[in-house]
């Protein structure tokens, strides 16, 4: 694994030991990244299930400013610092083990906002769209912030999930990847609000 393009570009990315993680190939996250970018003029990005940290050092490479890396395995951790060291961005990142759930309410707690949020939790869990909706209700999104979901292509995500706008699916052999945008006016419930009000009279 390498950094695919930007200020850090062609630089290697150690892998998790073991086979508890399965990382992004290069080839899906240069996909994933022709489909959200390709670059970004700065923002913050969470890595939620961070692995090696690979995406969320993408997006730093590729001009994101801050990134946030969260796992529970503490040898993702260490791969996560070592990848961050080795490619320069250490000053530019908070990494944490812990779960996903316990994760999302602490970083409400920091009043953390997030521009970019990846998803690429394990096979076995089903729960990204869910992980979707607590990150708007807890407030760890701003308008327009861009969530990549990657999970079996076996597996379907609605298309329809509150608060978010499904920009596209694609699918790799075993992976697939969907990008929503947060929209959050369309969370908004279907009674006349205090303008539909007034248009009325």
């Amino acid at each position: 694994m390498r950094v695919v393009a930007g200020s850090a570009k062609g630089r290697p990315l150690k892998s998790v030991p073991g086979m508890g993680t399965r990382p992004t190939t290069d080839k899906v996250k240069e996909a994933i990244f022709s489909m959200i970018g390709p670059y970004f003029d700065g923002g913050a990005v969470l890595d939620l299930f961070a692995g090696t940290g690979g995406l969320g050092i993408e997006a730093l490479s590729r001009g994101m400013e801050r990134a946030v890396f969260i796992d529970m395995e503490s040898k993702s951790i260490e791969t996560v610092k070592t990848n961050l060291k080795s490619t320069g961005f250490e000053s530019n990142a908070e990494i944490y083990r812990n779960d996903a759930g316990r994760a999302i309410k602490a970083l409400e707690k920091r009043k953390s906002i997030f521009d970019l949020v990846f998803l690429d939790p394990p096979y076995r869990m089903k729960n990204g769209d869910a992980l979707m909706t607590e990150m708007a209700t807890r407030g760890l999104l701003n308008a327009g912030a861009l969530l990549v979901l990657e999970y079996e292509s076996s597996y379907s995500y609605p298309e329809e999930i509150s608060g978010f706008d499904h920009l596209r699916t694609a699918k790799y052999g075993e992976t697939a990847v969907s990008i929503y945008e947060y929209n959050p006016a369309e969370e908004k419930s279907d009674e006349p609000g205090e303008e539909d009000i007034i248009n009325e009279k």
